[in-house]
């Protein structure tokens, strides 16, 4: 496997996990009377499903197969993954909490990605998504610290 596919199945992964978990952030804060943020949060979703296109469209154009599954291991360690469990029954402020982890799970995952040796093309690409990435979790942790500012 090469390093651009091996790179390019853990963004995707991350990225599946990312929209999944902003998902269901949407509806639990939705149901816990916070729509502006739900809508940001499905916003953000969108945005990482249509990230996971881009890289997966990319990959069959170079011929690479990124649909091979990761490892257990490989899989636990991304912080969307919590989001499954956590959030069943947390408010607002627990919703807040795991997507700032998860966000910067997300961030962690791009930083290594850009310091691997990868081909111009993704790189590219993963910078460009990066960036929104970070826009993203900046977004996420200024809700979580907002919230916590309020309940002071």
């Amino acid at each position: 496997m090469s390093v651009d596919e091996s790179i390019t199945q853990d963004l995707i992964k991350t990225l599946e996990n990312g929209h999944e978990g902003f998902q269901r952030a949407a509806e639990m804060l939705s149901n816990s009377n916070e729509p502006a943020l739900a809508a940001e949060f499905t916003k953000f979703g969108a945005q990482r499903s249509q990230f996971a296109t881009e890289l997966q469209q990319m990959a069959a154009n170079y011929g690479d197969d990124v649909d091979k599954r990761t490892t257990l291991p490989g899989a636990i360690h991304r912080g969307w993954m919590a989001v499954k469990d956590l959030l069943a029954g947390s408010d607002a402020d627990g919703v807040l909490e795991v997507a700032t982890q998860g966000e910067d799970h997300a961030v962690e995952e791009y930083e290594s990605a850009m310091k691997a040796d990868i081909s111009d093309g993704l790189r590219t690409v993963i910078t460009r998504q990066y960036s929104e990435v970070k826009v993203a979790r900046d977004f996420v942790t200024g809700a979580r610290d907002s919230a916590h500012a309020k309940k002071a």
